[in-house]
């Protein structure tokens, strides 16, 4: 288990990280898009400050998670991105698309429950602080 866990883990920091870098080094071209998908990324791309710190949070969360260190936060951080990138290619682009998100889904998801202890006191319900 000890081992599945570790490429696991492996498999999806390389994503974020290869896929975090792409957007700042641009070494992989974009696939066409429909337009939809197009247009959508066009309103993102207008807010001139969002896709710089997606793909930041995806570099460093990748790379939390190819380092082993600190994996359960790295896993609460990119969890809303997982989501976005399986929604975005649900909706917006062609079913042939899904697989690569969904395969992340599934990683994150295996993660998530191999690391749940780290997650436990998240479900507590009216949780203590300290004083």
């Amino acid at each position: 288990m000890k081992t599945a866990i570790i490429v696991v883990r492996t498999l999806l920091g390389l994503v974020y990280f290869v896929f975090g870098l792409n957007g700042f080094l641009q070494f992989m071209p974009m696939p066409p898009m429909p337009e939809g998908a197009g247009a959508f990324l066009g309103g993102l791309m207008s807010a001139s400050y969002f896709f710089p710190v997606l793909k930041l949070t995806e570099t460093l969360g990748g790379l939390v998670l190819l380092t082993g260190r600190f994996t359960p936060i790295a896993l609460i951080v990119l969890a809303p991105v997982t989501v976005q990138i399986f929604l975005f290619h649900l909706f917006l682009t062609p079913m042939s698309q899904v697989a690569m998100p969904l395969i992340m889904v599934l990683l994150h998801a295996f993660l998530g429950w191999a690391y749940f202890p780290a997650f436990a006191g998240l479900f507590k319900a009216n949780s203590k602080v300290r004083a």
